[in-house]
């Protein structure tokens, strides 16, 4: 998922120079993807039957290769967004169906263990950046989605037996709605949430465009192997940080946490745009990729101990939305380079921090149930930063 979903970013710049792909249209492909990121991922929410079937991961995995090998068959912008559409489609369905058995088999495990594996995306993009570093010496732009098809290919062949989630049992009892308690609930947990869902919402906006754009602009002024390189050290920066982020989340205050990746994360989008040096393009990678997958840890997380009713539906939903509109709302800005969209971004970035330090504000760090069901909301304080 990880190759089929983000490669498109370093193969970018190729696409400008070989391909005739205006920066626009660049654009709109990326927004294409998201869009059917954003299907795929309502699909595994309101049809929880999807998330089961071995049949649609293996159909998705075959459709992401196919997109991938079909890449280089055609210049018609239309074509490639239909293809972008149909990866974003594919890796989400991946992903939620991933997902289910990964949480449901590790759930009295170690909450970094997870994280490990949703470092697979971070494994993903880092094997993406050296394909095409590889391919640079030697080929063109069309070389490099037919590597990637065959990479995705390889790794679909260690992902083929990957058994889905089990459908629960069905007891002979008729579950009893509670409004009251999810009217409580909300009441008791809803400001926090909205700061939380306005902050992660907010980071789907500006780390999408990074993730989009941060290898064409670092080229813009790095010589071309670096834009490529520094692709890799994202992936290899992400593929520890969900681990490392829950790590983190057991033992100091997620809010305060999700702050300060956010600031992170908006200073290595900046850096690029502020400095052409292979060191900031380098430090940039590390701070990018070592936050947007922690970022959702922290977030997703965080909503669930809120308690709020479908708290990850809605987050998930929000930075979905978010990711579509970060690309459309740069892309008047891409006809003088990217130093503008990445500067935007990182604004952005910033803005979701202020909403997350918002979150901090009276944080109930304990929400325990009533033995009537309902939750109780009880704060305590978080000496040195740590939770009580």
């Amino acid at each position: 998922m990880g190759v089929g979903r983000f490669v498109f970013t370093p193969i970018v710049p190729l696409m400008h120079t070989q391909a005739r792909l205006s920066p626009g249209a660049g654009a709109h492909l990326a927004t294409a993807n998201y869009v059917g990121y954003l299907v795929g991922a309502l699909a595994g929410i309101l049809a929880p039957s999807l998330a089961r079937s071995s049949a649609l991961l293996r159909a998705s995995l075959v459709v992401l290769i196919a997109g991938l090998a079909a890449m280089p068959l055609t210049h018609s912008t239309a074509l490639w967004m239909a293809l972008r559409l149909l990866a974003g489609v594919a890796s989400a369905l991946v992903f939620v169906i991933a997902v289910s058995p990964l949480l449901s088999r590790l759930r009295e495990h170690p909450a970094h263990l997870p994280g490990w594996a949703f470092g697979g995306v971070g494994a993903g993009i880092a094997l993406s950046g050296l394909l095409v570093l590889a391919v640079l010496s030697f080929a063109d732009w069309r070389a490099a989605w037919w590597a990637s098809a065959a990479l995705a290919a390889l790794l679909t062949v260690l992902a083929w037996n990957l058994r889905p989630e089990a459908a629960p049992e069905q007891s002979g009892a008729t579950a009893r709605p509670e409004p009251a308690d999810g009217l409580v609930r909300r009441a008791r947990t809803g400001r926090w949430f909205s700061a939380l869902f306005a902050s992660y919402t907010l980071e789907g906006v500006g780390y999408i465009v990074a993730g989009t754009f941060l290898v064409a602009a670092i080229e813009q002024g790095s010589p071309g192997w670096i834009g490529s390189g520094a692709w890799v050290v994202v992936g290899l920066a992400a593929l520890p940080s969900s681990a490392v982020w829950a790590w983190l989340g057991r033992r100091w205050s997620r809010p305060g946490l999700l702050c300060a990746a956010l600031v992170i994360q908006a200073v290595g989008i900046a850096l690029p745009a502020l400095f052409d040096s292979v060191p900031a393009a380098l430090v940039s990678a590390v701070l990018f990729g070592a936050t947007f997958i922690g970022i959702s840890t922290l977030a997703l997380a965080t909503g669930a101990h809120l308690r709020f009713p479908r708290s990850v539906a809605l987050l998930t939903a929000g930075y979905s939305v978010g990711q579509i509109l970060g690309p459309l709302l740069v892309a008047p800005l891409l006809q003088h380079g990217y130093r503008q969209a990445l500067l935007s971004a990182s604004g952005v970035v910033l803005v979701a921090a202020v909403s997350a330090a918002v979150l901090r504000s009276g944080f109930p760090h304990q929400i325990v149930m009533a033995h009537s069901g309902t939750p109780t909301v009880r704060r305590c304080a978080a000496p040195k930063g740590r939770v009580g």
